[in-house]
Parts: C-alpha cells; structure tokens; sequence
C-alpha cells in the first residue's frame, strides 16, 4: 500500500492508494464467499455463476470490499507511521479507479506528545489525620445548629441571629441584570431570603451591616464582589443592595445531653454519640489526607509538562462535564431558569475541569505505559462489582448496561489510573507525619 500522513498536533491527514492486485485478490476472496454461500433461484446452493453472483450481490460485495480494504489500510498506516491513535474518523474521498486501485482518505485524533517530569520523589506535604477534641465539639455543635428551633424577635438584630430580608441590587446605577446584560441570578432580588448574620454567610461584607436594624428597616448596602464570584462579569464588581428587613429570628440550639443523643442515636447517650462522631471524623480525615496526597501529585504533574489537547476530546469532556453540573443543580433544587441564567459560567467551569482532567489521563497513562502497569481481568471485575453497589443494582445487570453502553473499557482505563496514583504516592516524598505515624515511630 501507498501510505502518506499529513500530521498536525494531536491529529493527521492519512491518504492510503491499495493496489489493483491487492484490490482484485479481497474482491476475489469475498466474490467466492458469496459464491458458496448464495441461494439463487434455478441454482444448487454454491453452484451459481461467478457473474449472476456478482451482479445478485453486487452492492454487499463493494460494500464488504470497502470496509476491509480501509480498516486494513488505516491498520497499516497507523502501524507504519507508529501512530498513537485515539480515534479514527469516518474515511473520505474513496475511490475505486479504473486502474483497478482504491484510494481514500481519513482524519485521525492523536494522543498528544510529551516529555515525562521526573515523577518519582515528588515532595508532598502529609495532613494529620488526628481528630481532637475541638473537631468533635464542631461536630456537635453542628449537629446542634441542624435541630435548631427559630422564635420571632422584636428587637434590632443582633450577631448570630437570622435576618429575613427583601432586596435589590445595583451596580453603575442599574439592576444588575441590565449592567452586565445577562441574567444575573439571585442578584436580581429576592423577597423572604434568610441570612445569617455572621461574617462567612451570603457574601462577604453583607451580614454584619444588618446588626442594628429591625423588622421594616431600610438600608442600602454596598459591597464589593469577590474575585471568585461565580458571574464573571461581576468580579470585583461594587454592589449596592436595597435592602427591606422584613423579620428577625433568634436561633435556639438545642441542650446538648443524653437526650438529645437519643433523639439522633436510638437508646445511646451523649458519649456514644461521641464515639460514632469520632469514627466518623477519623474515617473523614483519612479520606482527605489521603485525597490531599493524590491531588498534590496531580497539581505537580499538570504544572510540570505543557501540551496541546485534542479539541474534540475537549469539546466532548467539556459537554460531559456541564451535563452533570447542570443535573446536581436540578438535584439541590434550581430550576431550569436559573441553570440557564448560570450557562456561562457553566461552560467555562466545564471547559476547565475537562481540560485538566484529559490532561492528567495522558500523563498517567503515559506513566503507567513507561513502568509497565497492568491491569488484569480480575481488578476491572472487582471495580464493577463496587460500582454495582453504588449504583444499588444487580451486579449482572450492571455489567450488561456496560457492555451496551461499550463502556468496559473505561472501567479498564479507570483502574489504571488508579493503580498509577497508587504507584505515585508510593514513590513520593511526604513530609510531615500524621499523629498516629508518630505515636508508631515513638513505638
């Protein structure tokens, strides 16, 4: 075969020209296929004419012809120019010649191509996994908050209480909406919104400006909006709310004894409660010190090697992604309206997990090619049978959604990157020690 590759970065051009020899020989091979196997009125099975055959059968035949003589040449071309295939896309311009020879052509995606950091020893920093005192009386005392009782008050608020508020915002002298020309989602005004006034709750510089005022007050609020505010247009943006104190509630807690445990824990007492929190704590910071781990690697290694992605994996991850951000907002409660007011910001956050997603999944696959990392029938087994669980289905009839949906594979490449996280961490430097790493070295 005739074989050339116009390559650009992350994907190439392949023409392929098969010769008329070999062209004739398939045709041949599959024309006596047909010719054994055909039914044909007036004839014994497999005793037809080669010609009454050809003609019967005319369209299979080239259509056969077609399929094998291009997955052949794609096969060969990708094995010649040692092509790191992702996908291969549907053939274009083919050809059969009078000269008897098949020319096409077809666009492939290509895994893009680096140089590995040295990943061996890379410098983590260990998170104690210690649970103190001060972490299970947070836990109680939010527990405390969650069963909490609110009573209306006639006075000013006062820190720690819950304003109900009615308001609108401006920004340049207009409604928001208007100055940034989109929706602008709770900025717009709300009417009966509860606020908590503490210095971390509903934006940043708000809720303390509501100590002092009562139920009908006005204020004007001004703040300015932080670089992290989800609108982009809206980043360091200065605000002016119209406020409207419509009531104020004073919060009461609980008392925190064996009864209220009861309550939580059927027959158990305060320090059993205690003891269930702790296991909980524990199990917790385990999960983070060891999430903390994975994503300091990840962190290293996306900061360590630049490379180009292919776009159409981008656009695929990206769409992906905004799909499921899109459903957890329809899951807490948003509505339609007010996840297509959020669109933008939507997109652009998918757009950015998708890109450091498929770039992490090059480099450690590419470092679990280089340190030979297999994966074997029995780990993808053990991997389903987790998420069957999770999923709360029957193991075989989860395997079946699997394979309809030709998605074994990626529990494969899942499990992959796992273990080569696993081998990652293995290999890394952590410095600092957990409380339970130096109680055994002391030991």
């Amino acid at each position: 075969m005739n074989i050339t590759v116009e390559k650009n970065t992350c994907s190439a051009t392949v023409n392929v020209e098969v010769p008329a020899d070999k062209v004739a020989s398939e045709r041949e091979s599959i024309v006596k296929a047909y010719s054994n196997q055909a039914k044909i009125k007036g004839f014994r099975p497999g005793k037809a004419p080669v010609s009454i055959v050809e003609k019967r059968y005319a369209t299979e035949i080239t259509e056969e012809l077609t399929s094998r003589l291009v997955n052949e040449g794609c096969q060969e071309a990708i094995k010649s120019e040692d092509l790191k295939v992702l996908s291969v896309k549907n053939p274009q311009d083919i050809d059969f010649k009078e000269d008897g020879t098949l020319t096409f052509s077809t666009s492939v995606i290509l895994a893009p191509e680096f140089e590995l950091p040295e990943y061996k020893g890379i410098e983590i920093e260990g998170q104690s996994e210690e649970v103190t005192d001060e972490d299970i009386d947070k836990s109680l005392e939010d527990l405390r908050a969650r069963f909490a009782d609110f009573k209306d008050v006639e006075r000013e608020v006062a820190e720690g209480d819950f304003a109900i508020i009615n308001f609108s915002a401006t920004t340049d002298g207009k409604p928001v909406a208007e100055a940034i020309g989109k929706p602008a989602g709770f900025l717009e005004g709300r009417e009966g919104h509860w606020v908590k006034v503490e210095e971390d709750s509903f934006l940043t510089g708000f809720p303390l400006q509501l100590v002092g005022l009562k139920q009908d007050d006005k204020k004007d609020i001004t703040i300015t909006l932080n670089d992290e505010f989800p609108i982009t247009e809206l980043r360091g943006a200065e605000v002016t709310f119209d406020v409207t104190v419509t009531g104020v509630k004073e919060q009461e807690l609980p008392e925190l004894n064996d009864e209220f445990a009861g309550k939580l824990i059927p027959e158990k007492g305060l320090e059993e409660l205690k003891e269930v929190i702790t296991q909980q704590l524990e199990q917790e910071k385990k999960r983070n010190a060891a999430d903390a781990k994975v994503n300091q690697i990840v962190e290293f290694l996306n900061e360590a090697v630049e490379f180009e992605l292919p776009e159409e994996l981008v656009q695929a991850e990206t769409q992906g992604n905004a799909n499921q951000m899109a459903q957890r907002g329809f899951q807490q409660g948003m509505t339609e309206e007010q996840i297509n007011e959020q669109q933008d910001e939507i997109m652009e956050a998918a757009e950015k997990q998708a890109r450091t997603n498929l770039k992490t999944n090059f480099i450690l696959q590419e470092i679990a090619f280089k340190e030979e990392i297999k994966v074997e029938d029995q780990d993808v087994l053990q991997r389903i049978h987790q998420l069957a669980q999770q999923a709360q289905k029957p193991v075989k009839k989860y395997i079946k959604e699997l394979q309809k949906a030709n998605a074994i594979q990626n529990v494969r490449n899942s499990v992959l990157i796992g273990k080569t996280i696993d081998f990652l961490v293995d290999n890394a430097k952590v410095s600092g020690t957990t409380e339970k790493e130096t109680e055994t070295a002391d030991a």
